[in-house]
């Protein structure tokens, strides 16, 4: 059985109604049997995370027979507020320690954070760099046309730290509410670059490039991972933290580019 994917905030809503129909009671009956999981574990994780946690899912999934890993992927700031809101979930993954701040303080986490990756800016351009950008510098040129991530999201804050490191100033033409909706401008020809994460140009390689830059050094960003207080599967939640930080999901993460912790 595959990971089941969702990537917007319908899924969240979708999701709360159904709880309200009874199909809490069969997300509760989850468990451990034999020292396998059973049930529905429910992971919100960060946008940039969508290629490696969903194999990863599949991989649990495997490993435990009888167990549904169903993923919702969006940015690390919505995904923080709609846990704070009360939406079902067993399990956060944050793209930055900051956004899971605002979960831990709230007291929804279930334990403390233990960051299991770590990921590097690097500037996405499309295939054949067009607007022949080969660093910082080049995003500040008169008539190139950038994206980013919005401030709040953890993509943007690493942007402007690195941009600020760099002295560049510019004004992006669009700010995306996640690290994909910036990279699909790439892929779309809409910009000549955006600042996305070295992960997500490594999976959209058939269609840009990532060209990398030293001020990135300044911006690595630290990911997170914890179960829920509120989980509707806590064995789930917990036996789903613990096989992120196995060896075969590390290997997964490595082979998307991430770094280790």
């Amino acid at each position: 059985m595959s990971a089941r994917v969702t990537r917007t905030a319908m899924a969240v809503v979708l999701a709360l109604t159904v709880a309200g129909c009874g199909a809490g009671a069969d997300r509760a009956s989850g468990g451990a049997v034999d020292g396998r999981v059973t049930g529905t574990v429910t992971v919100f994780a960060a946008a940039s995370l969508t290629e490696s946690f969903t194999r990863i899912g599949a991989d649990f999934e495997a490993a435990n027979p009888g167990s549904t890993v169903t993923l919702n992927f969006a940015g690390s700031s919505a995904l923080a507020n709609q846990v704070n809101q009360g939406a079902p979930a067993d399990v956060f993954a944050s793209a930055a320690p900051a956004t899971m701040a605002t979960v831990t303080e709230a007291g929804n986490a279930d334990g403390a954070p233990s960051v299991f990756a770590r990921n590097q800016l690097v500037i996405a351009v499309p295939r054949g760099n067009p607007g022949r950008v080969t660093g910082l510098a080049d995003l500040g040129r008169p008539g190139v046309k950038v994206a980013l991530c919005a401030r709040q999201v953890p993509c943007g804050a690493a942007a402007r730290t690195a941009l600020d490191a760099a002295g560049v100033a510019l004004t992006p033409v669009t700010l995306e509410q996640d690290v994909k909706g910036a990279l699909a401008k790439v892929r779309l020809g809409e910009v000549d670059a955006a600042l996305v994460y070295r992960t997500d140009a490594l999976a959209a390689s058939a269609d840009v490039t990532g060209v990398e830059f030293p001020e990135s050094a300044r911006a690595v960003n630290d990911y997170p991972i914890v179960a829920l207080r509120d989980a509707p599967n806590p064995a789930g939640a917990r036996a789903l933290v613990a096989y992120v930080r196995s060896a075969p999901a590390q290997a997964v993460l490595a082979e998307a580019g991430f770094q280790a912790p």
